[in-house]
């Protein structure tokens, strides 16, 4: 076993896997007296027999079925070894698929994306602007800003500050309205609510206001078409401080205090050894918390 070849285990594996000598073949692209070849020489290395026949191809002895866990240990190793040697020899260049909220994809990555590319021009960016929470371990993004700590332990994740939220409205809007002085007076305002969402029903009953989905007079889920709204004069509306100030919105109840939103950067543990996964990676853990 001094001169063992790893590839014999990979033949073995997708024997076990598959249970037959030709789909095994098919399914690591080798021909099948090769994969019978190497399952013949494993097998005299080890000294033990590892298949038995059966009826409906192939089936593990007891032996070749305590070893089959530790040689797909040995292969997820290998994996690793490959994404890391990749990643450290890889260019800047290709494809990197970052999700974010509507409102940050909307007003504050363009502005950070920009500027990457502009020093990556071999660099592609896919940004994905939705509230729901794409899943990186299944790969449906590579890196994500997210507003909630990821739970998952294959993640990496970045905490990079929290934005600050406050109740705001238009000028034009105060102006034909008044403007509230005391949350009793709310009640007497067009709020700004979401359609599908609770988010602001949780958190009107958090300051001891119950409401329910009709207490709003216009309703919209979409963050973006919600900031808008808010900017045209609808109504009274939450939004984030740096954006507020940036729509000239006024504050409504300044001294009201709203938990704030926490960001966190997150990818992948194997993609971070990308080197153009860990290039907007980083620059997005630099950039980022200057704009929040």
């Amino acid at each position: 076993m001094q001169t063992f070849d790893w590839t014999l285990l990979q033949s073995f594996l997708a024997v076990a896997e598959t249970g037959s000598y030709s789909a095994a073949a098919r399914a690591s692209q080798r021909s099948q007296p090769t994969i019978g070849r190497h399952v013949e020489q494993l097998q005299s290395q080890l000294g033990a027999t590892l298949f038995q026949r059966a009826s409906t191809g192939y089936v593990l002895t007891q032996t070749g079925t305590a070893l089959v866990d530790h040689a797909r240990a040995m292969q997820a190793a290998a994996a690793k070894i490959s994404l890391i040697t990749e990643g450290r020899a890889e260019d800047v260049r290709g494809t990197v698929r970052v999700t974010a909220s509507e409102i940050v994809a909307t007003y504050i990555l363009p502005e950070i994306f920009a500027q990457l590319l502009a020093q990556e021009p071999e660099l592609q960016i896919e940004l994905v602007a939705t509230n729901s929470t794409e899943n990186l371990s299944l790969r449906e993004a590579d890196i994500a800003v997210r507003m909630v700590q990821p739970e998952q332990q294959d993640l990496i994740a970045r905490k990079l500050g929290d934005i600050n939220l406050g109740l705001f409205a238009a000028q034009s809007y105060l102006d034909r309205a008044g403007h509230p002085t005391s949350l009793a007076d709310i009640g007497k305002h067009i709020i700004i609510g979401y359609d599908k969402s609770d988010l602001m029903i949780r958190g009107m009953l958090a300051f001891g206001m119950a409401a329910k989905r009709e207490d709003f007079a216009f309703r919209v889920d979409n963050q973006v078409a919600y900031l808008e709204a808010v900017r045209a004069g609808v109504g009274i509306g939450a939004s984030q401080q740096r954006q507020a100030k940036i729509y000239n919105l006024i504050p409504v109840l300044p001294d009201l205090i709203i938990p704030p939103l926490p960001v966190w950067l997150t990818a992948h543990s194997e993609l971070r050894t990308s080197a153009r996964v860990r290039r907007v990676f980083d620059f997005l853990a630099d950039h980022l918390p200057k704009r929040l």
